[in-house]
């Protein structure tokens, strides 16, 4: 038996077997691009022209796939209503400049000091190549987007960052200065709601002004964080290198209430560098965000499937 010729000539009225089978299978894909559409329109609905502030870093900033991704996924919130308010952080990128410049890096008790002139260096890579590497791929993309950092438009005002440890020997705090570290003061979003109406997204480094005159870094979820809190953001999304917030059993938790995320980090469930994550989304709620989200960065996507799926994607903290 020899099988037919799918260029041979067909009764009429049929087509090739080949042809057929690549329409079915063309109209199943268009059916489920059209099921995930259908999903995500209420989303889209509930989410138009509300803010989310992004904290963007870590290994989906320096990965090339991911950040190609990223991009698209911003433009498309921008394109759905969606105000995206991009916050993005840098530390790999300042570790290799300061060893290209060979500036030497000091630490007390294992903590960062940014004297002077590595202050220059950071502000350098944050508001310079980090910065409008971001807004050439948004745009790259399809979107428009503008390079701020704290100190455009009177955003944020800083102090400065003493950071504190027990002396063992006599259990009293003491204090440590790391010279160029700052915390958020004061927040103005007048420069940040003018761009509401407009086309524009904000891609903001963490560095600022400091009340004493001074140019301050600011970590860069703490950033995102009291940005989140002063626009009043429906979310604040914290893109890590984990996929949230694990239970005591290794398993991810989906959803938290502040009190609950308290209990944790008293427990010593919540630990480590997840620590100061959970504290900067229970601060942004408190300080007026609806809510906050620590998902996985390095997921194609994340940030479409926490806002526009049911079944979200990291571990979103409410407030009771």
């Amino acid at each position: 038996m020899t099988s037919q010729d799918p260029k041979a000539p067909q009764p009429e009225g049929q087509k090739p077997p080949m042809l057929e089978d690549r329409r079915r299978r063309r109209r199943a894909e268009w059916l489920s691009q059209a099921g995930i559409l259908t999903e995500a329109l209420p989303f889209m609905r509930r989410y138009n022209n509300q803010k989310l502030v992004i904290k963007y870093g870590g290994h989906a900033m320096g990965n090339e796939s991911l950040a190609a991704h990223f991009a698209r996924d911003i433009v498309l919130l921008r394109q759905c209503g969606v105000l995206p308010i991009v916050v993005h952080g840098g530390g790999p990128q300042i570790e290799k400049m300061l060893a290209r410049l060979a500036q030497k890096s000091h630490f007390v008790d294992g903590l960062r000091v940014t004297d002077a002139p590595s202050m220059e260096i950071v502000e350098m890579v944050l508001c310079g190549k980090i910065n409008k590497k971001i807004v050439m791929e948004i745009q790259n993309a399809g979107g428009y987007a503008i390079g701020l950092s704290g100190k455009d438009g009177g955003l944020l005002k800083a102090r400065k960052h003493m950071a504190t440890k027990i002396d063992p020997a006599t259990q009293t705090a003491q204090e440590i200065d790391l010279g160029f570290v700052g915390m958020p003061e004061t927040l103005d979003p007048l420069i940040l709601n003018a761009l509401d109406n407009s086309p524009l997204i904000p891609v903001i480094a963490p560095v600022a002004m400091g009340i004493d005159g001074e140019t301050y870094n600011i970590n860069g979820d703490t950033f995102a964080g009291a940005i989140a809190g002063a626009v009043a953001a429906r979310r604040l999304l914290l893109l890590t290198n984990v996929s949230g917030i694990l239970d005591e059993a290794g398993q991810l938790l989906s959803e938290l209430r502040v009190s609950e995320a308290r209990h944790l980090m008293q427990k010593g469930v919540i630990t480590a560098g997840m620590i100061p994550k959970v504290e900067t989304c229970i601060q942004a709620i408190e300080a007026g965000a609806e809510a906050a989200v620590i998902l996985d960065g390095r997921q194609a996507h994340a940030i479409l499937l926490e806002i526009f799926t049911a079944h979200g994607s990291g571990t979103l903290i409410l407030p009771d």
